[in-house]
């Protein structure tokens, strides 16, 4: 199985317009980003708007994607489904297209129950090879995934080997790395706890900034591996108002389209009803962006 470490941007699904797909643009974004040195990508998470793509949108992002890395770094797709048929057709696709890993959350609308969530993740992970890393977000999906849940289905398949945290509790992240050692890691999801998160045993952190400031978030994450830890607190310091604003705004997808396109990379609208950034929090994310050096002058 391929190693899954570091710090992995999970990227915008750019868009010409509202409805068609800016899949050259998608292909340019890429490369950007393995040309910043990242560790690895994720794609059709709740940042690429997969609930707001069809079926063969998604699919062929997985495709494209895949041929366009091309080996050079890990793959993570985003496989979620509200019901466990559609989500094992989407992982099944993401490992028969070539992808290296699955990004799975639990049943977003029927806000499942313990023994449900376990039953999902099973069956999806057991209809393949490849790894999977479970996701926890009770702010999308409306449950907060038990620490014991977590672990059972860690413990009991043996190709769910990661768990996306974010819940915004550090001890749950803590209590996961600790009690799930030697078969389930915990990836930092939550923008705003991302040191923290390392500091309590997360050997990773899907990132939304990571689309703004890819250099900066994977520097932050080597100095950490490196025992640095003034320097990237620094860096981490630099990269906390930003961090905060996509934590808090509610726009964290329109916040990482527009920054593409301030870095003069491929970003455009986002499909209703997601309207775009006011001219306030437009004005904010440049300045924050400029605080980064990570705009286009």
């Amino acid at each position: 199985m391929v190693k899954l470490e570091g710090v992995f941007p999970v990227l915008i699904t750019p868009m010409l317009n509202e409805q068609e797909i800016d899949w050259d643009g998608f292909k340019n974004n890429i490369e950007h980003f393995i040309n910043e040195g990242v560790a690895g990508l994720a794609i059709n998470g709740s940042t690429g708007e997969f609930v707001s793509l069809t079926k063969e949108e998604r699919f062929k992002a997985v495709e494209v994607a895949v041929a366009q890395v091309n080996g050079r770094i890990p793959l993570v797709v985003g496989t979620a489904a509200e019901t466990t048929a559609d989500a094992i057709e989407y992982t099944q696709q993401a490992e028969k297209a070539g992808a290296d890993a699955s990004l799975l959350i639990n049943s977003y609308y029927a806000h499942p129950k313990e023994d449900e969530i376990y039953e999902h993740f099973k069956a999806v992970a057991e209809s393949v090879k490849f790894p999977i890393m479970i996701y926890n977000n009770p702010f999308t999906s409306g449950v907060d995934i038990s620490t014991e849940t977590i672990l059972r289905v860690g413990r009991d398949v043996e190709n769910i080997t990661h768990i996306k945290e974010s819940s915004g509790g550090i001890g749950k992240a803590r209590d996961i790395a600790r009690q799930g050692e030697g078969f389930l890691k915990v990836f930092c999801g939550s923008e705003d706890l991302a040191i923290e998160s390392f500091l309590v045993g997360a050997t990773g952190w899907i990132s939304v900034s990571g689309n703004i400031a890819p250099r900066l978030v994977t520097d932050m994450y080597n100095h950490v591996q490196k025992g640095e830890m003034d320097e990237a607190w620094a860096l981490y310091d630099r990269l906390l108002p930003l961090c905060e604003f996509l934590e808090g705004s509610g726009k964290y997808v329109q916040i990482a389209k527009r920054s593409m396109e301030l870095q003069g990379l491929a970003g455009g609208p986002c499909r209703r009803p997601r309207l775009p950034l006011s001219a306030e929090e437009d004005a904010k994310l440049k300045e924050l962006m400029h605080s980064l050096e990570a705009i286009k002058n």
